[in-house]
């Protein structure tokens, strides 16, 4: 084993509750495309997919299966995960998500860039195709434009999308200092918190699929009970962001010294 292997121990995390019928292709796609491990962190389901996910381990040696009893949110599964990876030697997680929208093919390019950049946090910059919802197209571009804000424009390409890879240490060590960040604000506050930490930020532009009922697609966003949530996340990130601003000011002017 090279100093390189134990610097990048990559493993993918699936976090999921109730996810449908595109469970299965998800994580078949997903052990083909990665040459590490593929765990699911099931977040609550119900017996039946408990039992499909327990087939999926049995069937794929790579699959390893993590569950919670009741259901507590995104961020708290891949916390979850997070923990267990960490105990178990791992330094980076490639999280994604089980309905099928964050394409499988991407995770050999993106499990490449964060060999390269082991400091950084790699996030996917969707590219939607003409299906995609405007609703939610058009609707991302709020969160996107108070992360930039937050952040002082440090680079978050987009703060909702979830096909990234994490620096496990870093991130369990913004998680553990709050205890926010465990539903569906864990992906832009993962991101506004590791840029405050100082890591550095890479986008790769990647395709993205919104899957409809008529395609086994299964959402679990709730309009105004998400949103409401996105709102409450950032009036606390803009009161964190006015605390760190000089400092984060300091560190955009050395940037830009730099640049030059």
């Amino acid at each position: 084993m090279t100093d390189d292997d134990h610097a990048f121990r990559p493993l993918i995390l699936i976090p999921c509750f109730n996810p449908g019928r595109r469970i299965e292709t998800t994580v078949h796609e997903a052990v083909k495309r990665a040459d590490c491990p593929v765990w699911i962190v099931d977040d609550g389901s119900d017996p039946a997919t408990r039992k499909r996910l327990a087939a999926l381990a049995a069937e794929l040696e790579t699959v390893r299966v993590l569950g919670h009893e009741h259901n507590r949110g995104k961020g708290a599964a891949v916390l979850t995960g997070l923990h267990a990876a960490r105990e178990a030697g791992f330094t980076h997680a490639l999280t994604m998500d089980a309905d099928g929208q964050h394409p499988a093919a991407a995770i050999p390019g993106l499990l490449a860039i964060a060999r390269e950049r082991p400091e950084a946090l790699i996030l996917g910059r969707p590219v939607f195709d003409a299906d995609a919802p405007a609703l939610r197209v058009q609707g991302r571009k709020v969160s996107n434009f108070w992360a930039d804000l937050e952040t002082l424009w440090a680079g978050i390409g987009d703060s909702l999308f979830g096909l990234r890879v994490y620096p496990v240490d870093p991130l369990l060590a913004v998680m553990e200092q709050t205890r926010w960040m465990r539903r569906f604000d864990f992906d832009p506050e993962a991101a506004v918190r590791l840029a405050w930490r100082g890591l550095a930020l890479v986008n790769v532009d990647t395709p993205v699929r919104y899957y409809d009922a008529d395609d086994d697609g299964v959402s679990h966003f709730r309009y105004w009970r998400d949103n409401r949530l996105l709102i409450w996340m950032h009036l606390r990130l803009l009161a964190g962001f006015l605390i760190r601003l000089p400092r984060l000011i300091a560190v955009r002017s050395r940037t830009r010294r730099a640049g030059t």
